[in-house]
């Protein structure tokens, strides 16, 4: 798996998990959501991912997106 699946796959895990937690334990969990989706959203036109960065680090093929 490639940096930028890994990436896919990480956000999305956080977003349905901060939701299903959001419904059965606190609703302040949507602010995680949020979070993971501003993040997304900047990575978007800035190039810039946390997450992509310490993947490359622990030295995960990257992938096109993110390189």
């Amino acid at each position: 798996m490639n940096i930028d699946k890994l990436v896919y796959a990480v956000a999305g895990f956080f977003v349905l998990a901060s939701v299903l937690l959001s419904q059965y334990h606190d609703i302040r969990w949507l602010w995680f959501t949020g979070f993971v989706g501003l993040n997304l959203f900047q990575a978007a036109f800035t190039g810039f991912c946390p997450l992509a960065k310490i993947l490359k680090a622990a030295g995960v093929k990257p992938g096109h997106a993110f390189e």
